[in-house]
């Protein structure tokens, strides 16, 4: 049998991470700065010291003052590092985070006066809605946009881990009106999906923001309000959903009439409403505002 390696006790690792997770969040002290500074070079160095040198240390990181001023620093590069493999966000699958950041974005270039005929609601609140859980919740959430005083409501709807918009038309008139009809358009990039089969989820929707608001109209009525699906250009893969609605979304808020007809529809919302080639320049846009 080989010879047992003696260890010399005089020599001891040194475990200089800290154990407390919160440890990165508290203000860094000149003291304690000091005291980062010195073992993170030993860590670097993977150095083992001794037992003195490391009582040392202990005194060092209670009683010295900070050095790091005097020590010179280089400065920061101002050479640009570029990535020859990066991926604009807008091409991947956006989620509900990244799509209302940019829709934010979005928002704030449209022009005011379109903009005032608006109201848009949070892209997760259709999804919360279905949960019976948050349903209360939501339809206090929508109460407080007071969508009967607009012409227009967005709403963003992910389902299924598929983006679609929902707008409501008109829905502070009579139900009953020839002019500015109260009705619903939904909005699909991949109609191959079946895009009325939130048609449930939808009414019921409806339903329960008419009941919140007290409004005077009984169910039938209300579920007799139409949902129209215009034959809307199709994405070309299974990840431009999200980006294809913040289009819609560009293209309807600029375009809308101030009254809207249903003997005009589908007004603008056809085949060769814009080509994919747009589609991309808008992402491209976009992304590099956001």
């Amino acid at each position: 049998m080989g010879k047992k390696k003696q260890v010399d006790d005089s020599i001891i690792p040194i475990d200089i991470a800290p154990s407390d997770p919160d440890y990165n969040r508290y203000p860094v002290s000149k003291h304690r700065s000091c005291w980062i500074h010195v073992v993170g070079y030993l860590r670097a160095s993977r150095k083992k010291i001794t037992k003195q040198e490391a009582q040392r240390l202990r005194s060092l990181k209670l009683t010295a003052p900070c050095f790091l001023d005097n020590i010179p620093c280089r400065a920061r590069s101002k050479r640009r590092v570029t990535r020859k493999k990066s991926t604009p966000k807008l091409k991947n699958k956006l989620d509900s985070g990244s799509f209302e950041c940019y829709l934010e974005t979005l928002w704030s270039r449209l022009p005011a006066d379109k903009r005032d005929l608006f109201t848009r609601l949070d892209c997760q609140w259709f999804a919360w809605y279905r949960k019976a859980s948050y349903r209360e919740k939501v339809l206090s959430w929508v109460k407080r946009k007071e969508i009967f005083s607009t012409k227009y409501v967005l709403v963003p709807i992910v389902c299924w881990g598929h983006w679609s918009l929902l707008i409501f038309c008109h829905f502070g008139e009579s139900l009953q009106s020839k002019t500015r009809t109260p009705c619903m358009l939904l909005l699909d990039s991949l109609q191959m999906s079946d895009a009325l089969r939130l048609e449930a989820d939808i009414r019921r929707f409806m339903f329960d923001i008419y009941k919140a608001e007290g409004r005077p109209e009984n169910k039938q009525m209300i579920y007799q309000v139409p949902l129209l699906v215009p034959k809307v250009p199709q994405q070309r893969n299974g990840k431009e959903c999200g980006n294809f609605v913040l289009y819609f979304i560009n293209l309807f808020v600029k375009s809308a009439p101030e009254n809207f007809n249903i003997d005009n529809y589908p007004y603008f919302m056809k085949n060769d409403w814009f080509n994919a080639e747009a589609v991309e320049r808008f992402c491209e846009r976009l992304h590099a505002l956001a």
